[in-house]
């Protein structure tokens, strides 16, 4: 009887270190810990402008459209030969064939124009300086220029991780979590890195998105082709995704049977 009782209570106790090592306090799960305690009376703000200063790198896609409201007739051979005006154009591939390539020494070709350096430019800068090497051809045309896509690539402890296309001006850290389908409950949200390239090589970033001055970070807006490391806790090597619990479970239920079978076996 004692026996018996000893091997259930065993057995339970191992169930229970299993489960209660595989949990992740839900603390751990939380964004914006912080701001949780704020009363519905109260309010905080993160001061955080928007700051477009990407400076083009080799490799980018620049969308740029000519407009002259007098003759129209020298936009197509600006524009990829009204190529932007189709439905394709809004596909990827559409937006890479319509798109003008920094090349590998920063420059882009136009016609008339011809080569142009853009380089480590903004792309408002790229814009005037495009505009006064066009007045010279052709006058009162106004030019469109924009950044056609670039790459975020999100790892680690997410949902869908993968290189995303951003289609968009500027995107922020939570977007791009969010396109990855969130962080899952193994994710260190306290140490999430960005790696960053930079003039003198890369940069590694450490910042804790479960604090709610993350808002007002420097590194909040991401810049083109940001790469996002989502660290896994050290929880999840005993967590259900890796921890072998059918053939724990297996191995303490044979050794029971056999130990029941022994038993029985002696009092025979």
């Amino acid at each position: 009887m004692k026996y018996s009782f000893m091997k259930k209570t065993g057995f339970l106790s191992l169930m229970f270190v299993i489960a209660f090592a595989s949990c992740v306090p839900q603390k751990k799960m939380l964004y914006l810990k912080d701001a949780q305690m704020i009363s519905e009376t109260q309010s905080m703000n993160y001061v955080n402008e928007r700051s477009l200063n990407y400076k083009l790198q080799p490799g980018d896609n620049l969308y740029i459209r000519a407009v002259n409201p007098i003759d129209d007739r020298s936009s197509p051979s600006l524009n990829g030969e009204g190529a932007a005006r189709s439905t394709s154009s809004y596909s990827e591939a559409g937006i890479y064939l319509t798109s003008y390539t920094l090349d590998d020494d920063g420059f882009i070709e136009m016609p008339l124009t011809g080569k142009i350096e853009l380089k480590n430019l903004t792309v408002d800068q790229a814009k005037e300086k495009l505009q006064t090497a066009l007045a010279q051809y052709l006058n009162q045309t106004t030019l469109t220029v924009k950044l056609a896509n670039f790459n975020l690539t999100v790892l680690g402890e997410v949902s869908k991780p993968g290189m995303y296309k951003v289609y968009q001006a500027q995107i922020n850290l939570f977007e791009a979590i969010s396109m990855a389908g969130n962080m899952t409950s193994f994710a260190k949200r306290d140490k999430v890195k960005i790696v960053r390239q930079t003039d003198n090589g890369s940069e590694i970033i450490i910042v804790d998105m479960g604090q709610a001055d993350i808002l007002s970070s420097n590194y909040y807006y991401l810049k083109p082709n940001d790469i996002i490391y989502v660290e896994p806790l050290p929880a999840k090597q005993w967590g259900f995704t890796s921890f072998p619990y059918s053939t724990v479970l297996s191995i303490v239920s044979l050794g029971f049977t056999a130990v029941t079978l022994v038993r029985s076996l002696l009092k025979n």
